[in-house]
């Protein structure tokens, strides 16, 4: 995850109408769709680690990486998981999006950016965290990097795009990994991340346990924080009995907003008439990232860094808290 040192700069305004050209069932679970202009103009570039955020036909808005070769300008890819704990997102793309339909989507927007100056990449995949790491690799193998690139998943059936990789070029620098497979075809992350490198950084995406185990090791093994690279695709929203009421203020007003305990910091703004940009409400997309001037937050979201976080000068108000009586936002 790079440093977010552009604030708010994920509110863009800018959508974009595309066309549902195709729609495939890639493997259990994962559909596919590939999405084209609507007036045949070519799409925005984009690069590998961007995501786009797609407003779906039952009022949501959720975000999905882009998972085709970034030097593609007639269409974007994305691939959606049907997650059984779905809050209406991917419900709706399997079951209400079909193809020929039009979709809104904003233009790419990138929180996971490769670190060109790595000498060596490690790709770790889970799951359908494969989408933006797929592009990854395509991007690299283009480029002639080194890396290599290991995808887990529960099972064969279960893995996305799994005879694309087998038939790219990249094919000889990819491991997969299946938990119903034999010991020794499983991830080893003692070997993997025990000898932290300088000039390697490590990439991962995919479940939030996935995630956790992978980024827990490499810091026990001494991984430098910036060469790690994550984005979590969901959290757990936290809530606590111990949950307080504080106060927020907004800089430009002077005004002064009560958050009760029972409210977050997005919807105590949106009852007093001030509307921020959301998009996951889980802390995990940046869309709402703001700017804290004085206060200490109590972070509670999965976008920014440890380093980041212990700052305190920016914090996710849909997910986030106060540890102070007052926050001042610069709003």
């Amino acid at each position: 995850m790079t440093p977010k040192d552009n604030f708010m700069n994920s509110n863009s305004t800018s959508s974009l109408t595309v066309r549902v050209a195709r729609k495939i069932f890639e493997a259990v679970d994962i559909c596919t769709f590939d999405l084209i202009s609507a007036d045949g103009t070519p799409l925005p570039s984009f690069s590998a680690g961007s995501h786009i955020d797609v407003h779906l036909p039952n009022g949501l808005t959720r975000q999905y990486s882009l998972c085709n070769d970034p030097a593609e300008t007639h269409r974007y890819l994305i691939a959606v998981l049907k997650d059984p704990g779905t809050r209406g997102g991917s419900k709706a793309m399997h079951e209400l999006v079909t193809e020929g339909d039009s979709l809104r989507i904003s233009a790419p927007k990138n929180h996971f950016a490769l670190a060109h100056e790595a000498k060596h990449s490690l790709l770790l995949a889970g799951g359908i965290g494969i989408t933006p790491i797929l592009c990854m690799a395509e991007r690299l193998s283009v480029a002639d990097a080194d890396f290599e690139l290991h995808y887990c998943a529960r099972s064969r059936d279960r893995m996305a795009f799994h005879n694309r990789i087998r038939r790219s070029i990249f094919s000889p620098k990819t491991a997969f990994h299946f938990d119903d497979g034999d010991v020794a075809q499983k991830l080893q992350l003692d070997a993997l991340l025990g000898t932290p490198q300088l000039g390697t950084h490590l990439y991962v995406c995919g479940p939030k346990g996935f995630m956790d185990t992978i980024l827990a090791n490499a810091r026990a093994c001494g991984w430098p924080e910036a060469q790690l690279h994550y984005e979590f695709f969901a959290a757990e929203l936290v809530k606590s009995d111990a949950d307080g009421s504080f106060d927020v203020k907004l800089a430009s007003s002077g005004e002064v907003v009560h958050v009760q305990k029972d409210k977050t910091v997005v919807q105590a703004l949106a009852d007093a008439g001030v509307e921020i940009q959301t998009s996951c409400e889980q802390g995990v997309c940046g869309t709402c990232l703001t700017r804290v001037l004085e206060g200490e937050p109590e972070h509670r979201d999965m976008y920014l860094t440890p380093e980041e976080q212990a700052a305190n000068d920016q914090f996710l108000p849909c997910c986030s808290r106060a540890k102070s009586p007052l926050l001042v936002l610069d709003l």
